[in-house]
C-alpha cells in the first residue's frame, strides 16, 4: 500500500531530514514550503530516490486546503514556524499569525483532506518555564517565557478539539537543541552550525557568558526516527525528544574543535538577555510510546556535522 505524507516546512533544515527518512521508507511526500528559510537543494537526493512534489506556498494561505484535498495525505507532518526567539519578542503578532492561525490552518486542511493523523513540531528548549525541575518531564507545568515557546504551547488545545470533535489522531513532539548537516547557522539554537562555520573559516568563536550554561543536544537523524515512528505510535500524546544529557557550551565548544582541530580558546562576551542557564529534557516516555532511543552520542553527530560542513562549497 502506497503511504503518503505532507510535511510542512519540509525545505528547511529538519524537514529535509525527515523527507529523506520518509523516501527511503518507500513514502510519497508533498512538501509545502514558502522557502522563506528552507530551499529546494535541502531537497536534491530526495526527489531523485523517491517521489517527492512540492508545492510552494505559506501555510497560512486559504489555498493549502485546496493542496491537501487533492493530495490526500495519510499523515501530516507539521514543522513549517517562525522559530527565531528574539523576533517572536520583537513581534508576538506576526510570531502568532504564522505559528497560531498558521497550524489551526494545517489542522483544518488536514481535516478536510481526510489525513488520519497530524504529528507536531513543538519544541523542548521553549515550552518549559525557567523554574521547572530538570531534566524536565513532560507532565511538569508548562509556562513558556517566551511569544515563540507561548504559541507552540497554546496550539495544544486546538489539537485535542480536532481529535475531540473530528476523530483526527494526534502526536506532539518536543525536541531539544537539534544540530546536523544543513543547520543554518543564522537559525535560532544554530549553536552547533555557528562554532563549525567560524572555526573552519579560521575566526574565533564567541561564547556568551560564561560558557556554563547548559543545553541538550540530538542528533537531527535521530530526531527525524520519532517523527516516523509518531505516524503509527502515539496518540494525544506530547513527547520530549531529547538526548537527556546536559551539556555546557563550554563542553560543546571544546567537542567541535577536537573535530575540527581547531587549536585557539574562545572569546567571551557579556552574556545575551533572557538565556536560559540550563536546559535538559528527559526522554523516557518516548522510549515507552515510540519505542525511540537517542541513538547518536554527541561527539559521532559533531563529527557527522562537522564533515558535511567541510563538503560544501
Amino acid at each position: 500500500m502506497i503511504r503518503r505524507a505532507l510535511v510542512t516546512g519540509g525545505a528547511g533544515f529538519v524537514g529535509s531530514h525527515l523527507v529523506d527518512l520518509l523516501v527511503d521508507r518507500r513514502w510519497e511526500v508533498l512538501v509545502v514550503d514558502d522557502l522563506s528559510s528552507g530551499v529546494l537543494e535541502n531537497l536534491a537526493g530526495a526527489r531523485h530516490r523517491g517521489k517527492v512534489t512540492v508545492h510552494v506556498t505559506s501555510i497560512r494561505t486559504p489555498e493549502l486546503a485546496e493542496v491537501a484535498e487533492r493530495y490526500r495525505p495519510e499523515v501530516v507532518f507539521h514543522l513549517a514556524a517562525q522559530v527565531k526567539v528574539p523576533v517572536s519578542v520583537a513581534d508576538p503578532v506576526r510570531d502568532a499569525e504564522i505559528n497560531v492561525l498558521g497550524t489551526l490552518n494545517v489542522l483544518e486542511s488536514a481535516r478536510r483532506s481526510g489525513a488520519r493523523k497530524v504529528v507536531f513540531a513543538s519544541s523542548g528548549g521553549a515550552v518549559y518555564g525557567p523554574r521547572t525541575p530538570l531534566p524536565a518531564k513532560e507532565r511538569a507545568s508548562r509556562v513558556p517565557p517566551t511569544p515563540y515557546g507561548i504559541s507552540k504551547k497554546i496550539v495544544e488545545d486546538y489539537f485535542r478539539w480536532y481529535a475531540d470533535n473530528h476523530n483526527m489522531e494526534y502526536l506532539l513532539l518536543a525536541p531539544g537543541n537539534i544540530y546536523g548537516p544543513r543547520q543554518d547557522a543564522g537559525a535560532e539554537g544554530g549553536v552547533v552550525a555557528v562554532f563549525i562555520e567560524q572555526m573552519l573559516a579560521g575566526n574565533r568563536p564567541t561564547i556568551y557568558g560564561d560558557g556554563s550554561q547548559t543545553r541538550d543536544f540530538v542528533y537531527v537523524a535521530d530526531v527525524v526516527d520519532a517523527f516516523v515512528r509518531g505516524a503509527d505510535a502515539g496518540n494525544g500524546v506530547f513527547l520530549n525528544v531529547a538526548s537527556g544529557v546536559e551539556t555546557s557550551v563550554v563542553q560543546l565548544y571544546e567537542q567541535i574543535a577536537a573535530a575540527v582541530g581547531y587549536p585557539v580558546p574562545p572569546d567571551f562576551a557579556a552574556p545575551r538577555a533572557g538565556d536560559v542557564p540550563r536546559s535538559v529534557l528527559d526522554p523516557g516516555r518516548a522510549r515507552t510510546v515510540l519505542g525511540w532511543e537517542p541513538w547518536t552520542p554527541l561527539a559521532e553527530g559533531l563529527g557527522l556535522t562537522v564533515e558535511w560542513f567541510r563538503s560544501r562549497p
